[in-house]
């Protein structure tokens, strides 16, 4: 079973500096979500709460994040994480089978909140260690280990084990990097009809241009692109949904590094 919340956690604080208790962060967070068709229970909200104060706890020894104020990490991590969830509705049939990859998943973002709200199962795949070791303890303190399972490796060398080729049926990434380089990552990856979904802040037409070249270069199509606005003026978010219709025209993966030094929409 996953966490579930008691009176004297809901009593505590997100951090020990903290005002913001994790009653009202979970009150915040459902309200939140409410805005953008995110409907959350209790126990759902709490563990994404949970998580939060983990990260923000394990950051002071370990650098997960530099948003280091409990609200605005409450927004920038947790809620941000938690738009992918209508989009991944949308997009496929939820069900315990369905096998989602968190590409750069750092403190865990979006990866576990998602795991919190969805009945799937979920990789986080990162290639610094200690954040990978962090996710572990944060997923074992959720009670999320049957569902979640955490991954130290580089994406061009996860997708040459070929156990890993062609298995994921969703792929999300947030702004780890440039969406032609997310898109050559993901695709190896990516099952027949699976969809990669991204989150940027602002892209500009260039890094649209580039990632257009690139799909088509991969095999995938841009079927889904919309916008958002954080609450509270903490920023702008597109979200782009890329399918895979075909194979690839180049042997992926390539060599560690090539995604970004000889990018695929130079060819």
């Amino acid at each position: 079973m996953a966490f579930s919340p008691t009176d004297e956690w809901l009593e505590s604080h997100v951090s020990d500096d903290s005002s913001l208790s994790c009653f009202k962060a979970i009150s915040d967070l459902v309200s939140s979500s409410q805005v953008f068709g995110i409907e959350l229970d209790t126990n759902r909200s709490a563990g994404v709460v949970r998580q939060l104060q983990l990260m923000l706890e394990k950051n002071k020894v370990v650098n997960l994040t530099s948003i280091t104020e409990p609200h605005d990490a409450l927004v920038l991590h947790s809620l941000d994480s938690l738009l992918f969830l209508p989009i991944i509705e949308e997009i496929t049939d939820i069900s315990p089978d369905l096998e989602i990859l968190d590409m750069g998943t750092g403190g865990g973002f979006p990866g576990i909140p998602l795991a919190c709200c969805l009945d799937a199962r979920v990789t986080l795949l990162d290639s610094v260690g200690k954040k990978v070791k962090a996710c572990q303890e944060f997923v074992d303190a959720l009670e999320l280990s049957n569902q979640v399972i955490c991954v130290h490796d580089r994406l061009e060398d996860y997708a040459r084990d070929t156990r890993n080729r062609n298995r994921y049926d969703v792929i999300v990434a947030r702004a780890v990097a440039s969406l032609d380089v997310l898109i050559e990552y993901a695709t190896p990856l990516l099952a027949k009809g699976g969809c990669l979904v991204l989150s940027k802040g602002f892209p500009s037409e260039e890094e649209f241009d580039h990632a257009n070249k690139a799909s088509q270069i991969c095999g995938l199509k841009r079927v889904f692109h919309e916008q958002a606005e954080l609450p509270d003026d903490f920023g702008h978010r597109e979200f782009f949904v890329y399918k895979k219709f075909a194979p690839s025209r180049v042997k992926l993966p390539r060599k560690t590094g090539e995604a970004r030094k000889n990018p695929l929409y130079l060819r």
